[in-house]
């Protein structure tokens, strides 16, 4: 029994990273919804900051303040990307085949959940080269970049597991993508682009207490070079939630979706 726990570990892992290739390559082959994943951060970043950045009292430069909450809302655009990619493989069989070669739900979204990661540095390393070019200047040290790249990580790989898991239960691409526009919305009732303080009372106490919000709070912090906290805390039991749910979630409705 030991001896075949490291061998099924290793063929798990190969088997994901085998997949996680797939998706990537299946990526570059819609380019137009990548593009759209790509550039739709960037865009709105530049909405917010020519056209509301002068409004908008943050006691900062406004793009200064937007960019953590521009980085958080990548994650959502690249989720509903991972959603759509899982329930086309379910509707077309593909994991009927996958099956017939011993890929367990695992190693399958597992694959997904490492491509969507993938998209989703790529996506942030061009949303901070525009913030850079259009004034955003982080004062955080190498700890501090380390500690707000690792909390966007957790968060990324919660929301892409999430979104899998909506994938399978989802019986068309297009309802994939309405879903997961849940997690696409969830940074606008947030300290992303306004100051909580600036909210009415009815929707203050959601923005306070949900989970992009530390998160947030958290980024800003850390690039700024600023006090945190205890939001990195918070910010991390939010993502460990969300992810544990999520495995949970995907492998409970893996089987019921293949048997």
């Amino acid at each position: 029994m030991s001896d075949s726990l490291p061998g099924a570990f290793s063929g798990g892992f190969a088997a994901a990273h085998t997949l996680a290739g797939r998706g990537i390559r299946l990526s570059r082959r819609n380019l137009d919804a990548v593009i759209t994943s790509l550039m739709m951060p960037i865009m709105l970043m530049l909405v917010f900051v020519y056209f509301f950045g002068g409004a908008i009292d943050t006691g900062t430069r406004y793009v200064t303040y937007v960019v953590p909450g521009v980085l958080v809302l990548c994650a959502g655009f690249g989720s509903a990307g991972t959603a759509v990619s899982v329930s086309e493989d379910m509707r077309r069989g593909v994991v009927d085949r996958f099956r017939t070669l011993d890929v367990g739900g695992t190693p399958f979204l597992a694959g997904h959940v490492a491509a969507a990661v993938t998209r989703n540095a790529l996506s942030t390393a061009l949303v901070l080269g525009v913030a850079f070019l259009i004034g955003f200047r982080p004062a955080a040290t190498p700890g501090g970049w380390l500690a707000a790249i690792g909390l966007l990580l957790a968060y990324i790989t919660a929301v892409s597991w999430l979104s899998a898991a909506i994938g399978l239960v989802t019986r068309t691409a297009e309802a994939a993508g309405a879903v997961t526009f849940f997690m696409m919305f969830l940074p606008y009732p947030s300290s992303a682009f306004v100051p909580i303080e600036t909210m009415p009372g009815w929707l203050r106490g959601f923005a306070e207490h949900q989970p992009v919000t530390p998160l947030i709070e958290s980024m800003r912090g850390l690039l700024l070079d600023q006090p945190v906290g205890g939001a990195p805390w918070v910010a991390l039991a939010w993502c460990g939630g969300l992810l544990g749910l999520a495995v949970a979630a995907s492998g409970l409705l893996f089987r019921l979706r293949t048997r």
